[in-house]
Protein backbone atom coordinates (compact mmCIF):
# COMPACT_ATOMS: atom_id res chain seq x y z
CA UNK A 1 0.00 0.00 0.00
CA UNK A 2 1.05 3.52 -0.65
CA UNK A 3 1.24 5.85 2.35
CA UNK A 4 -2.29 7.36 1.86
CA UNK A 5 -3.77 3.83 1.34
CA UNK A 6 -2.27 2.91 4.62
CA UNK A 7 -3.36 6.06 5.75
CA UNK A 8 -6.49 5.72 4.65
CA UNK A 9 -7.03 2.40 6.06
CA UNK A 10 -5.75 3.42 9.50
CA UNK A 11 -8.67 6.10 9.54
CA UNK A 12 -11.00 3.12 9.29
CA UNK A 13 -9.74 0.86 11.51
CA UNK A 14 -9.56 3.39 14.30
CA UNK A 15 -13.18 4.62 13.67
CA UNK A 16 -12.28 7.71 12.26
CA UNK A 17 -13.90 7.42 8.87
CA UNK A 18 -17.01 6.22 8.64
CA UNK A 19 -19.97 6.09 6.31
CA UNK A 20 -23.91 6.33 6.94
CA UNK A 21 -26.04 9.46 6.78
CA UNK A 22 -24.48 12.31 8.50
CA UNK A 23 -26.10 15.59 9.17
CA UNK A 24 -22.74 18.25 9.13
CA UNK A 25 -22.67 21.37 10.67
CA UNK A 26 -23.29 23.16 7.42
CA UNK A 27 -26.97 21.26 7.54
CA UNK A 28 -25.69 18.97 4.49
CA UNK A 29 -26.37 15.36 5.06
CA UNK A 30 -23.23 13.22 4.01
CA UNK A 31 -22.35 9.73 3.27
CA UNK A 32 -19.27 9.79 5.46
CA UNK A 33 -17.87 11.31 8.57
CA UNK A 34 -14.35 12.08 9.40
CA UNK A 35 -14.04 12.48 13.44
CA UNK A 36 -11.15 13.09 14.60
CA UNK A 37 -11.81 13.03 17.95
CA UNK A 38 -11.49 9.21 17.68
CA UNK A 39 -7.45 8.93 17.68
CA UNK A 40 -7.32 9.15 21.57
CA UNK A 41 -4.05 6.35 22.38
CA UNK A 42 -0.54 6.66 22.15
CA UNK A 43 -0.36 4.45 19.35
CA UNK A 44 -2.83 6.11 17.65
CA UNK A 45 -0.81 9.79 17.82
CA UNK A 46 2.62 8.01 17.21
CA UNK A 47 1.18 6.23 13.67
CA UNK A 48 -0.69 9.72 12.93
CA UNK A 49 2.79 11.75 13.23
CA UNK A 50 4.59 9.35 10.74
CA UNK A 51 1.72 10.48 8.30
CA UNK A 52 2.09 13.90 8.46
CA UNK A 53 6.06 13.48 8.44
CA UNK A 54 5.36 11.44 4.85
CA UNK A 55 3.46 14.18 3.52
CA UNK A 56 5.81 16.70 3.98
CA UNK A 57 8.59 14.88 2.72
CA UNK A 58 6.58 13.82 -0.25
CA UNK A 59 5.81 17.51 -1.02
CA UNK A 60 8.86 18.92 -0.01
CA UNK A 61 7.52 21.58 2.40
CA UNK A 62 10.46 23.38 3.68
CA UNK A 63 10.06 23.70 7.58
CA UNK A 64 12.07 24.81 10.29
CA UNK A 65 9.40 25.19 12.94
CA UNK A 66 6.05 22.73 13.13
CA UNK A 67 3.11 25.53 14.59
CA UNK A 68 0.22 23.55 16.19
CA UNK A 69 -3.07 26.14 16.74
CA UNK A 70 -4.48 25.19 20.17
CA UNK A 71 -5.88 22.83 21.08
CA UNK A 72 -5.95 20.01 18.68
CA UNK A 73 -3.04 21.47 16.59
CA UNK A 74 -0.57 20.55 19.81
CA UNK A 75 -0.36 17.06 20.10
CA UNK A 76 -0.17 17.05 16.02
CA UNK A 77 2.34 19.65 15.67
CA UNK A 78 4.16 17.49 18.62
CA UNK A 79 4.06 14.01 16.88
CA UNK A 80 4.62 15.00 13.29
CA UNK A 81 8.45 16.70 14.49
CA UNK A 82 9.52 13.85 16.47
CA UNK A 83 8.25 11.62 13.60
CA UNK A 84 10.34 13.78 10.91
CA UNK A 85 13.09 13.21 13.10
CA UNK A 86 13.10 9.22 13.71
CA UNK A 87 11.55 8.45 10.41
CA UNK A 88 13.53 10.87 8.58
CA UNK A 89 16.75 12.36 10.59
CA UNK A 90 14.82 15.55 10.10
CA UNK A 91 14.97 18.18 13.13
CA UNK A 92 12.56 20.73 13.55
CA UNK A 93 11.30 22.87 16.07
CA UNK A 94 7.74 23.02 16.87
CA UNK A 95 5.54 25.77 18.17
CA UNK A 96 1.83 26.27 19.34
CA UNK A 97 -0.05 29.29 20.86
CA UNK A 98 -2.07 29.33 24.13
CA UNK A 99 -5.78 30.77 23.80
CA UNK A 100 -5.03 33.72 26.01
CA UNK A 101 -1.69 35.50 26.51
CA UNK A 102 0.45 34.41 29.77
CA UNK A 103 1.42 37.56 31.77
CA UNK A 104 3.62 35.72 34.47
CA UNK A 105 6.69 33.22 33.95
CA UNK A 106 8.13 33.91 30.42
CA UNK A 107 4.89 35.39 29.28
CA UNK A 108 3.44 35.34 25.54
CA UNK A 109 1.14 33.83 23.53
CA UNK A 110 3.52 30.89 22.64
CA UNK A 111 5.17 27.86 24.13
CA UNK A 112 7.75 26.20 22.51
CA UNK A 113 10.59 27.60 19.70
CA UNK A 114 9.96 31.68 19.57
CA UNK A 115 9.57 32.95 16.08
CA UNK A 116 11.95 34.91 14.49
CA UNK A 117 11.49 37.20 11.18
CA UNK A 118 12.27 35.07 8.33
CA UNK A 119 11.70 31.49 9.81
CA UNK A 120 10.07 29.25 7.40
CA UNK A 121 6.76 27.37 9.58
CA UNK A 122 4.33 25.26 8.40
CA UNK A 123 0.89 24.98 10.13
CA UNK A 124 -0.10 21.60 11.53
CA UNK A 125 -3.81 20.69 11.79
CA UNK A 126 -6.59 18.25 11.61
CA UNK A 127 -9.28 18.97 9.00
CA UNK A 128 -10.32 22.02 7.65
CA UNK A 129 -13.58 23.03 7.03
CA UNK A 130 -14.10 26.54 6.96
CA UNK A 131 -10.64 27.97 7.31
CA UNK A 132 -11.77 29.70 10.38
CA UNK A 133 -8.42 28.30 12.38
CA UNK A 134 -6.34 29.67 9.88
CA UNK A 135 -8.21 33.21 9.78
CA UNK A 136 -7.58 33.65 13.50
CA UNK A 137 -3.89 32.25 13.97
CA UNK A 138 -2.29 34.13 10.85
CA UNK A 139 -2.51 37.75 12.70
CA UNK A 140 -0.79 35.70 16.16
CA UNK A 141 2.20 34.63 13.97
CA UNK A 142 2.96 37.36 12.16
CA UNK A 143 2.60 39.74 15.20
CA UNK A 144 5.24 37.34 16.68
CA UNK A 145 7.57 37.51 13.72
CA UNK A 146 7.64 38.16 9.89
CA UNK A 147 7.71 34.50 9.49
CA UNK A 148 7.32 32.81 5.85
CA UNK A 149 4.43 30.41 6.13
CA UNK A 150 5.67 27.40 3.51
CA UNK A 151 2.31 25.83 4.38
CA UNK A 152 -0.20 24.18 5.84
CA UNK A 153 -0.85 20.05 6.28
CA UNK A 154 -4.38 18.49 7.21
CA UNK A 155 -5.57 15.21 7.12
CA UNK A 156 -8.28 15.52 4.32
CA UNK A 157 -9.21 17.49 1.94
CA UNK A 158 -13.43 16.96 1.67
CA UNK A 159 -12.95 19.15 -1.56
CA UNK A 160 -16.56 20.66 -0.75
CA UNK A 161 -17.44 24.32 -1.52
CA UNK A 162 -18.10 26.59 1.16
CA UNK A 163 -21.71 27.83 1.85
CA UNK A 164 -21.14 31.11 0.34
CA UNK A 165 -19.07 30.31 -2.59
CA UNK A 166 -18.27 27.61 -5.23
CA UNK A 167 -14.51 27.60 -3.52
CA UNK A 168 -13.35 24.65 -1.10
CA UNK A 169 -11.88 26.14 2.09
CA UNK A 170 -8.42 24.65 1.03
CA UNK A 171 -8.79 26.87 -2.44
CA UNK A 172 -9.74 30.11 0.17
CA UNK A 173 -6.60 29.60 1.95
CA UNK A 174 -4.64 29.91 -1.18
CA UNK A 175 -6.65 32.80 -2.66
CA UNK A 176 -7.35 34.57 0.72
CA UNK A 177 -3.89 33.85 1.95
CA UNK A 178 -1.43 32.56 -0.49
CA UNK A 179 -1.20 29.82 1.81
CA UNK A 180 -0.80 26.20 0.02
CA UNK A 181 -2.36 23.13 2.42
CA UNK A 182 -1.38 20.18 1.33
CA UNK A 183 -4.02 16.83 2.73
CA UNK A 184 -2.25 14.08 3.38
CA UNK A 185 -5.60 12.40 1.68
CA UNK A 186 -8.37 13.65 -0.11
CA UNK A 187 -11.87 12.78 -0.63
CA UNK A 188 -11.26 11.24 -4.67
CA UNK A 189 -8.44 9.16 -2.71
CA UNK A 190 -10.77 8.06 -0.22
CA UNK A 191 -13.46 7.04 -2.95
CA UNK A 192 -10.60 4.98 -4.73
CA UNK A 193 -9.75 3.22 -1.81
CA UNK A 194 -13.37 1.59 -1.41
CA UNK A 195 -13.12 0.98 -4.99
CA UNK A 196 -9.62 -1.20 -4.96
CA UNK A 197 -10.86 -3.31 -1.97
CA UNK A 198 -8.33 -1.21 0.70
CA UNK A 199 -11.36 -0.63 2.76
CA UNK A 200 -14.87 -1.36 3.24
CA UNK A 201 -17.87 0.83 1.90
CA UNK A 202 -18.63 -0.17 -1.56
CA UNK A 203 -22.50 0.32 -0.86
CA UNK A 204 -21.61 4.11 -0.21
CA UNK A 205 -19.98 5.06 -3.58
CA UNK A 206 -22.68 5.96 -5.70
CA UNK A 207 -23.79 8.15 -2.46
CA UNK A 208 -20.25 9.26 -2.29
CA UNK A 209 -19.88 10.32 -5.82
CA UNK A 210 -23.30 12.23 -5.99
CA UNK A 211 -21.89 13.99 -2.74
CA UNK A 212 -19.44 14.99 -4.39
CA UNK A 213 -21.37 15.69 -8.18
CA UNK A 214 -23.44 18.69 -5.63
CA UNK A 215 -21.01 19.75 -3.48
CA UNK A 216 -16.94 19.05 -5.09
CA UNK A 217 -14.57 21.31 -6.55
CA UNK A 218 -11.82 20.03 -8.57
Amino acid sequence: MTYKESFIKFMADCGVLTFGEFTLKSGRKAPYFINTGNYKTGAHLAQLGKYYADCIKENGIEAETLFGPAYKGIPLSVSAAVALYDKYGIEVNYCFDRKEAKDHGEGGVFVGKQLTDGEKVVIIEDVMTSGKALREVLPKLKDAADVNITGMVITVDRMEKALDSDLSAVQAAYKDFGVKVYPIVTINDIIAAIENGIIDGKEYLGAMKDYRKQYGVD
